[in-house]
């Protein structure tokens, strides 16, 4: 009888000490982010988030096109500073809003309408990093690229700095690039493919007007450009007045591959984009990515891929993030 006992008492401390080391393990993993999003997190709880998404993003972007590479860019302009967490949507004096590149951000009114028809159909449910992410990968088809399946469960974060804004810029040579992506966990193929999304979108003029007029403080246009395209954006942003033009000239509203082979024939408007071809690495796979190398690559789906390896950015999990109830404000 007694041993029995002794037996039966070693037992249950055991599975005791079993359960409380398992618990550990998942609040650290949740407290790390070490859960993933996965595709059809929300199941029978926002059976619909999906198609209330599209709807409010469809609506948007045919009413004025410009939303849906807005939408992407804010995407990105979100996941490159603490992770795709949705910070980028809270507002305040000092919020990523209000940092330089990302006062001209448009979309806002996209993600908020969605977030709205969301809380009425599954109330404290969907974050609007999720969104987000749906919204733009919504906008991208919208446009005529290539779908692919999103991963969802993120959970937003609660703070948002215009001092952590610290993007790519429009003038960074090719080993600053691959640099700023490798601490993104981004490899050089999702540089190159990321950067294919400017296929959809403008520039402001004034990040490309001195490329086009004094370039290095020479008093010419940047050399590596194709002379006969200097004329056709100097007449869209002349040295005075102008504001936007397309970064992809010819099929600024469609994604596709023409950016791609503008860049293969020096004709696009930032020095960031023309640089690509002129690294052996980057060159190869634009290459691969317009069937010119083998083995070639299908540019939407690559860019699908790396869009999914960038929506998955130090995602907020746990007791990292919340939901909130709107976009622009912690609950």
């Amino acid at each position: 009888m007694g041993r029995g006992y002794t037996l039966l008492f070693v037992l249950v401390t055991f599975l005791v000490l079993v359960a409380a080391v398992t618990a550990q393990g998942n609040s650290v993993s949740n407290r790390g982010g070490g859960r993933r999003p996965r595709v059809g997190f929300y199941g029978n709880r926002c059976r619909n988030v999906e198609s209330i998404v599209r709807s409010v993003v469809k609506s948007h972007v045919q009413s004025n096109p410009a939303n849906a590479p807005g939408l992407l860019r804010m995407h990105f302009h979100d996941c490159f500073v603490r992770g795709c967490d949705a910070s980028i949507l809270l507002a305040g004096n000092t919020s990523e809003r209000t940092a330089g590149p990302n006062r001209s951000l448009r979309g806002f009114e996209v993600i908020e309408e969605a977030k709205t028809r969301l809380e009425l159909a599954c109330p404290r449910t969907v974050s609007c990093a999720d969104i987000l992410t749906l919204a733009t990968r919504d906008a991208v088809v919208l446009s005529g690229g290539q779908s692919w399946k999103v991963p969802l469960g993120r959970l937003d974060g609660r703070i948002s700095q215009a001092s952590d804004v610290n993007l790519p810029g429009p003038s960074d040579p090719v080993s600053k690039q691959k640099q700023d992506f490798a601490a993104k966990t981004l490899n050089t193929l999702d540089l190159v493919t990321l950067v294919g999304g400017h296929t959809i979108g403008t520039a402001g003029c004034g990040l490309v007007r001195g490329r086009f007029f004094n370039f290095n403080g020479t008093g010419q246009p940047d050399p590596s450009i194709d002379p006969s395209f200097v004329p056709l954006i100097q007449a869209r942003c002349p040295q005075t007045g102008g504001t936007r033009v397309e970064l992809d000239a010819g099929s600024v509203d469609r994604f596709d591959t023409s950016f791609l082979r503008n860049v293969r024939s020096s004709r696009v408007v930032l020095q960031s984009d023309l640089v690509l071809w002129k690294d052996t690495e980057t060159r190869v796979i634009i290459e691969r990515l317009l069937g010119l190398r083998r083995p070639s690559l299908r540019f939407g789906t690559e860019f699908g891929k790396s869009m999914v390896k960038m929506s998955l950015i130090e995602v907020k999990t746990g007791s990292d993030g919340e939901i909130r109830r709107v976009c622009s404000a912690i609950n």
